[in-house]
């Protein structure tokens, strides 16, 4: 476990926020976003970042929470493995206390790395056992938490803690290939949970879905021709998507002047381009 520093005692103390698989990508983006979200509101937050391997990652994204003035600690688990999960929603609330947002960000990376070479039903079975299974498992657990701790306070001053998922905006249309057969079911179970725990835990606990377009995290920043044609053509904004642009939205869905909105899933994804391209006609 890292140990806090640069605690302020000019800051007003804060709630507890959790994001899982935040070493890297997507997730140290949302970390880090939330932190400046903290800092800008006066309120001296108390972070857990969760990671699988990558330490290294995991403390660089702790380093520059740290610097923001926050507690931070550091903790590993493989959501692949329930002995691990269940030790993740213990040591979060353990170490926190009280929590006000979790994000759960945390999946298998099958398309960089060895992983990469693994073969269809390899990858899935990890992405079902990781992305859904532990997710689901790890969300009822924490689900069930925050839910009593929201009973508990018996005050209408307080608001409702939030929990956000990560899922995809192509899951409920479909895309060809082995990519779409994969996450695209995968995505939609994550999605279809969030949606179904929105309406088990209101109105104690927000529940929301963030789900990226085209974004550059490790493979993007790798491909090139085809693949980076597709991403920047599909978007209305012409470009990828950034890991902060995702996080932003996190930071929107977690804000407490948001208390309204749950059940909700956010597609970030630069305006999904439905546009007919006459030139294509030539092709």
């Amino acid at each position: 476990m890292s140990r806090p520093r640069n605690d302020s005692p000019n800051q007003r103390s804060s709630h507890g926020i959790v994001v899982t698989g935040a070493s890297s990508g997507i997730g140290r983006a949302i970390a880090i976003q939330l932190a400046k979200s903290e800092h800008a509101a006066g309120l001296r937050g108390r972070f857990l970042v969760h990671f699988r391997n990558n330490r290294a990652g995991a403390e660089s994204t702790a380093e520059s929470i740290r610097e923001l003035g926050h507690h931070v600690e550091t903790v590993s688990a493989d959501l692949a493995k329930p002995a691990e999960v269940d030790h993740l929603a213990d040591v979060a609330f353990d170490r926190l206390g009280t929590i006000q947002t979790w994000v759960n960000n945390a999946g298998v990376d099958v398309l960089t790395g060895d992983a990469a070479n693994w073969s269809f039903e390899e990858k899935l079975q990890k992405l079902l056992a990781v992305d859904v299974q532990g997710t689901i498992r790890l969300s009822r657990s924490v689900g069930d938490r925050l839910l009593q701790q929201a009973q508990t306070q018996h005050s209408s001053q307080i608001l409702p803690p939030v929990m956000v998922f990560i899922g995809w905006d192509q899951a409920p249309l479909g895309m060809e290939g082995d990519a779409g057969l994969m996450f695209g079911p995968v995505k939609a179970a994550v999605m279809a949970f969030s949606a179904s725990l929105a309406q088990t835990l209101a109105p104690h606990v927000r529940v929301n879905t963030v789900s990226p377009g085209w974004i550059q995290t490790a493979w993007g920043e790798s491909t090139h021709g085809y693949w980076d044609q597709r991403a920047t053509g599909q978007s209305l904004m012409n470009r990828w998507g950034r890991p902060e642009d995702i996080a932003e939205a996190v930071a929107y869905l977690t804000q407490p002047s948001n208390s309204f909105v749950t059940g909700q899933n956010l597609n970030v994804n630069g305006g999904w381009n439905r546009r007919f391209d006459v030139r294509s006609t030539d092709q």
